[in-house]
């Protein structure tokens, strides 16, 4: 029997959804859309999620042998599979980490801009060669956390982001030597369980919300993210725990 291409796991409030083909390079097929969005949904009642790869390289792209012979209709629906578990990934209300320590590619990327953020190792790259392959994709994400010229360079003309490059410029937060990967996902994820869940789900709502709103909008956001942690109360329990 074939292993399933996502693997979810949940343990002590942590969710570790994994990329399992590795044999493919753990390229987007159908079946991989499907079910990452499958997992996504079951890691709503996590309090944090990894997202991880099995083998070396975290994401090829979208498999270019299952589109082989596809009709328009096919390729439009395994793409907007494809979109669902991006989005998936986004609207979860709860931190999610991209561990990349591999080659992102293409749908690779898009999977690791729609995380909260990324940690990568050194063997970590970021590459988005669609429009170079004669396909449209990846235009939408890397583009708010890069910056347009960057995304432009990259979909252009087929530049590889290094790690150090993709930390430089945003799109990784932490970057890790492959030894001190396990210490650091400890650590951070120590802090993330210690914290009150509706808050950080506030927080995740109030910053994704408000970057796509005007000033304004994005107070109001706040505002209202403001009276309903006042009316849950929780805020009273955590700063007793601070003591005078």
């Amino acid at each position: 029997m074939s292993e399933p291409p996502v693997l979810f796991s949940l343990a002590d409030g942590v969710a570790t959804i994994t990329l399992n083909r590795p044999a493919a390079r753990n390229a987007l097929d159908s079946a991989t859309a499907a079910a990452l969005l499958d997992a996504m949904r079951r890691a709503e009642g996590a309090r944090v999620v990894l997202l991880r790869a099995a083998g070396p390289v975290f994401c090829a792209g979208a498999d270019l042998k299952e589109r082989q012979g596809m009709t328009d209709d096919a390729v439009r629906a395994r793409r907007l599979k494809a979109f669902a578990a991006y989005d998936a990934i986004e609207r979860v209300p709860v931190p999610v980490i991209a561990v990349v320590e591999g080659p992102a590619i293409g749908s690779g990327c898009e999977i690791a801009a729609a995380a909260d953020f990324v940690v990568a190792t050194p063997a970590a790259s970021f590459r988005t060669p669609e429009a170079l392959w004669g396909t449209v994709g990846a235009t939408q994400r890397l583009p708010r956390v890069l910056g347009k010229r960057l995304a432009k360079d990259m979909m252009f003309t087929g530049r590889t982001l290094t790690a150090e490059e993709a930390r430089e410029a945003g799109l990784v937060t932490r970057l890790v030597a492959p030894e001190a990967l396990d210490a650091t996902l400890a650590d951070m994820l120590a802090v993330i369980l210690k914290a009150p869940p509706a808050a950080l789900a506030l927080a995740k709502r109030c910053i994704d919300e408000g970057l796509e709103r005007d000033p304004r909008g994005a107070l109001a956001t706040e505002l209202m993210a403001i009276e309903q942690n006042l009316a849950a109360a929780e805020w009273r329990r955590t700063m007793a725990g601070f003591g005078a």
